[in-house]
């Protein structure tokens, strides 16, 4: 590990304007930075501690949506009586990842901004243009059984871990930034992530000293919710493949849908042809499996991960299965 300095911020103004400066990171529940760091795979030059900021608080809005504080720990929004009866597909997606002690410590800022787990990034021996732009990405004739099938490029094939955000995906959530100049903004999170392009390595459109304040949520959408991941083992494991699905039905007909894919792209990934296909359809298994036709039309498998491809299509089937019921 290298040398590094350290100081804990006392408000958010000061937080951001310390971390301006070249080398500089937020640290908060630190259960992704600690481990870069360590591999020295992230090598700041000096630490601003936001844990101790009053961002995480969880406030209901005036519509009906939710507020949702960056420092807010992940097994404190999933357990909030507001998260799990307007938006259980969130409390789910949470539940879901990591351990207990992790979700304890993670902050919700913190797992919006975790990096990739491709096994090509962390080994600094490995080509990856994630971690080294230029150098190549190693998962591209390798073992690449755990990569993008969708989004992806010749640049980068990793995937995005976070199931919360996938959730906050399919729940169409904002997250609000603040700037060095103190200025606030939003931005949708389907906006939020970028593609990997020419441009692996910039991951968000975070620009340089913005701070994650919050997640703003809507007010709940109409209909039924779940959050399904499909991984090697039962625990402490990330998606092979997930779903998120919000489905609201009428006489045997889907109304409005939303879903959203974890595990298969660089991104959460939403699906506006899974989307269009089961709009104004009846819940059937036939419209199902028609909605994951459209939603992987466009996967491309690289010869390991080729698996996922299948899997995801089952997987959104027996999820919308259990939102829309099926016949």
């Amino acid at each position: 590990m290298k040398s590094f300095t350290y100081e804990r911020a006392t408000d958010a103004e000061s937080a951001v304007a310390a971390v301006s400066k070249d080398g500089a990171k937020f640290i908060s529940g630190g259960t992704n930075l600690l481990d870069l760091m360590k591999l020295d795979i992230e090598q700041p030059s000096h630490l601003v501690d936001i844990s101790r900021l009053p961002l995480g608080d969880i406030e209901e809005l005036p519509d009906g949506g939710l507020r949702i504080g960056a420092q807010a720990a992940n097994s404190v929004v999933a357990a909030d009586a507001w998260v799990r009866t307007r938006y259980p597909v969130l409390s789910e997606a949470l539940v879901s990842g990591a351990s207990g002690q992790l979700r304890n410590k993670a902050s919700t800022g913190g797992n919006l901004l975790q990096r990739t787990r491709c096994p090509y990034f962390y080994d600094t021996t490995a080509g990856c243009n994630k971690r080294d732009p230029g150098s190549g990405c190693s998962a591209i004739g390798g073992f690449n059984r755990t990569h993008a099938v969708l989004g992806a490029g010749d640049s980068c094939i990793a995937t995005h871990p976070s199931d919360m955000a996938v959730a906050l995906t399919a729940l169409d959530a904002e997250i609000e930034l603040l700037d060095a100049d103190r200025s606030v903004r939003r931005v949708a999170i389907d906006d939020f992530y970028r593609l990997p392009g020419d441009t692996p390595h910039i991951e968000t459109v975070l620009r340089p000293g913005e701070m994650i304040t919050a997640v703003v949520l809507p007010s709940p959408p109409p209909g039924r919710q779940r959050y399904r991941k499909v991984r090697d083992r039962a625990s402490y494991e990330f998606a092979l493949v997930s779903v998120a699905a919000v489905v609201s039905t009428d006489q045997g007909r889907i109304d409005e849908a939303r879903v959203a894919f974890g595990g298969v792209a660089p991104k959460p990934w939403r699906s506006a042809e899974a989307e269009a296909a089961l709009t104004c359809r009846p819940a059937t298994m036939d419209t199902y499996r028609s909605a994951a036709e459209a939603a992987m039309r466009d996967a491309v498998g690289r010869g390991h991960n080729d698996f996922k491809i299948e899997l995801a299509r089952r997987t959104l089937c027996r999820t919308l299965a259990e939102v829309a019921g099926a016949s």
